[in-house]
């Protein structure tokens, strides 16, 4: 078995500033099954910190430790996808919390980091993270935002992540690094598959 030690760590020589508006994590799933009038309590899910673990995803997490989600540990969403979206259904302000990701950021173009390793650092040491997956936004986002935001979102709902590192993550400013270039601008465009001839 190959030392780790030894091993490689991808130099991420991008660096913004960004500001951590929301964190989630929940003990329990709070949009399940088909959609209702109303959107469930998020009483507690909202959060000052997390703890992120390597391998595991975010202490107190329903999907911490799950071997499903082990891409998908951690989900991060540009605020400015939601704003884009409010001004596209011209609706008021839209809290981009009630999509359900762990982190939401100002100043990153998100869809960006799919398939990149990225970090984060509030000040207390980077929490690296690797993209995967979008994060696709359920029809319970019809009734949690606006009518018209499930489809809305598409290709913008933010991307799934693994915990690398162990780290917190906290409220504020940070410093995301990344591997690629970044396009702060276009952070609220979606991000659409190619089709295939």
């Amino acid at each position: 078995m190959p030392d780790t030690a030894d091993m490689a760590v991808p130099a991420l020589p991008h660096a913004y500033d960004v500001e951590i508006l929301g964190l989630v994590a929940s003990p329990r799933h709070r949009y399940d099954g088909r959609p209702g009038q109303t959107v469930p309590g998020q009483d507690g899910d909202r959060r000052t910190t997390v703890e992120v673990r390597a391998d595991h995803g975010v202490v107190g997490d329903r999907y911490a430790g799950r071997p499903a989600h082990r891409d998908a540990q951690v989900t991060v969403l540009a605020a400015e996808a939601v704003e884009a979206l409010a001004a596209e259904l011209g609706v008021g302000p839209l809290d981009p919390l009630l999509a359900r990701r762990t982190v939401v950021l100002r100043g990153a173009q998100v869809e960006a980091l799919r398939g990149q390793e990225f970090s984060l650092d509030c000040g207390e040491g980077e929490v690296r993270l690797r993209g995967g997956r979008p994060a696709n936004p359920c029809a319970w986002l019809d009734t949690a935002l606006a009518p018209g935001a499930h489809r809305g979102l598409r290709g913008r709902a933010g991307i799934r992540c693994a915990a690398l590192t162990d780290g917190v993550l906290r409220l504020g400013p940070a410093v995301l690094r990344s591997a690629v270039p970044l396009d702060v601008a276009a952070a609220g465009a979606a991000v659409r598959p190619v089709r295939r001839p």
